[in-house]
Formats: C-alpha cells, structure tokens, sequence
C-alpha cells in the first residue's frame, strides 16, 4: 500500500517536472503577448475615479479568467477536431484589434480631444452604464489577447502528453492573469501610495520625495502606456494576420518584421473602421427615414 502510493507522489511529482519546464518554454512563447496584454489593459482600466479603479480592475479580472476559462476547452477541441478553425478564430481576433487600435489613432488625429481625462466620478446611473461599457470593452480585448496567448501556449507543448498540455496551458493561462492584472493594479494606485507616504512623512525628507515622484509619474505612465497599447494592438493584430495568412506570411518578407506587421494592422484596422463607420451611418440614416 505504502509502495503504491509512494509510486503514485513520484509519477505526480514527474509530471510536475514536465510541466515545470514546458511551462518556461510557454512563458518565453507568450512573453511578447503578455507584454501587450499590460500595455492595453493598464490603458483600459484607467479613467475612473480612485475608489472604483480596483473594484472595477478585479470586473476585468474576473472576466479576464472567465474568458480563459471558455477558451481552455475550446481551444483543444478545435485543435484535436478542426485546427483550422482555430486560424480563423485568430484571424477574425485580429481584425478586431486592429479596429480597436486603428480608431484610437484616427480619433487622436481627426477629432476634437477632450480636455483632460475623462474620469468617471459619480454614481449616477450613466456613470455606472460608462463603467459597464469600459468593463465590457476591456474583457472583449483581454479575449482576443487570451486566445493568442492560449493558443502559443498550446502550440509550444503539442509534442507533450495530453496531461503535460493541459496543466502547462492552465498554468501560464492562470499566471498571465494573476501578472497582468496584479501590474496593472500596482499601476493605478501609484498616486495613492505617493500620497501615503507624502503622509508619513510629513512632507518632508526622501520619501516625501518618493511620495511625490509616484503622485506626478502617474500621469505620464498612463500615457506611455495608452500609446504602447494602441502600438500593441496593431502589432499583435498584424503578427496574427502575418502568421496566420499565407498570402502575407510571403509577402514583403525582405521588410523587417515590424515595419511588415505594423503595415498589416494599419491596413486591416483603417478597412474595418471604413466598413464600420459606414455601416454606422447606414443604420442611422435607415432609422432616421
């Protein structure tokens, strides 16, 4: 009896060495994706009032694991059924990045900017409608991200045993939440721990020094990082369109890789801006008749 349980801790313990190193070799595949993941989410889950930002980053969280949650499965599925099917899942995930990215670019260059940032401060019912949208907008991102990185994660460990693949894709799936969001959280409440230790120290000596450099570097940080993001999204669109396109993954493949990618995304996002805004206007047009 003893034996057989000791034979069953070893194979156990076995298994979690293979999932240990296909894990490393996951994380390194999906490192790129992950660094976007930050940029775009860090973006997204800004522009609310102090006491909501984390309420409203664990929303995002919860429906960032729930997300991973329905891919997980689907995702094995499709590529033990159809693995076409998963291509054209990426493929469509890419145009809606590139929309994404490519109309915060053209709002930038072609419409009015709002003065300062627009924070959602009440909790009026509108209020509380615009904190849904953003939410929603953030989880529908984190969902085409999710896939991708799933889908890295997965392709690294397809020579592995099915046991191997499953906890190595759950595990880094389980660990880009948990990193993602736990930045980003960090993110959002440097200003409240500058203003802590501004506090303490009475406004005086290093930390209130420290305190302040948080308080001011906030601003910046999140600008920074709305412009990695936008980046991000055309980048990670246009990897997807070049990886997953046999047309493209030949074309102009004397350009660097960048420059190629970037060229994709802008491409894509402009058409289903075009496509969307006229669409739009269609639809108004229709019911204003």
């Amino acid at each position: 009896m003893a034996s057989g349980i000791f034979a069953i801790l070893d194979d156990i313990a076995a298994l979690m060495d293979d999932v240990a190193v296909a894990g490393k070799v996951a994380t390194k595949k999906t490192a790129a994706i992950l660094g976007d993941d930050l940029a775009v989410n860090a973006e997204k889950a800004t522009g609310f009032l102090s006491s909501r930002e984390l309420p409203v980053l664990w929303k995002i969280t919860k429906g960032s694991l729930m997300n991973k949650l329905i891919i997980i499965p689907i995702a094995f599925l499709l590529n033990f059924f159809l693995p076409v099917a998963i291509k054209i899942v990426l493929v469509i995930g890419g145009f809606y990045l590139a929309y994404e990215g490519m109309e915060k670019i053209i709002e930038f260059l072609f419409h009015k900017q709002k003065k300062g940032t627009e924070v959602i401060e009440k909790n009026t019912l509108d209020d509380q409608q615009a904190e849904k949208l953003k939410v929603r907008s953030a989880i529908s991102t984190d969902f085409i991200l999710s896939i991708e990185i799933v889908i890295l994660a997965l392709g690294s460990v397809l020579t592995a045993p099915l046991e191997v693949q499953i906890l190595t894709v759950c595990v880094v799936a389980i660990l880009a939440t948990i990193g993602v969001y736990g930045i980003v959280a960090l993110i959002v409440r440097m200003d409240d721990a500058g203003y802590h230790l501004i506090k303490k120290s009475h406004e005086k000596g290093f930390f209130n020094s420290v305190g302040r450099t948080l308080v001011k570097s906030l601003p910046i940080v999140i600008k920074i990082l709305g412009i990695v993001g936008t980046i991000a999204l055309i980048l990670v669109s246009g990897g997807i369109f070049s990886h997953n396109i046999p047309f493209l993954h030949d074309f102009l493949t004397s350009w660097p890789s960048v420059i190629r990618e970037s060229l994709f995304g802008i491409i894509a996002g402009t058409l289903v801006v075009a496509v969307v805004t006229l669409v739009k206007k269609i639809v108004v047009k229709f019911k204003t008749k």
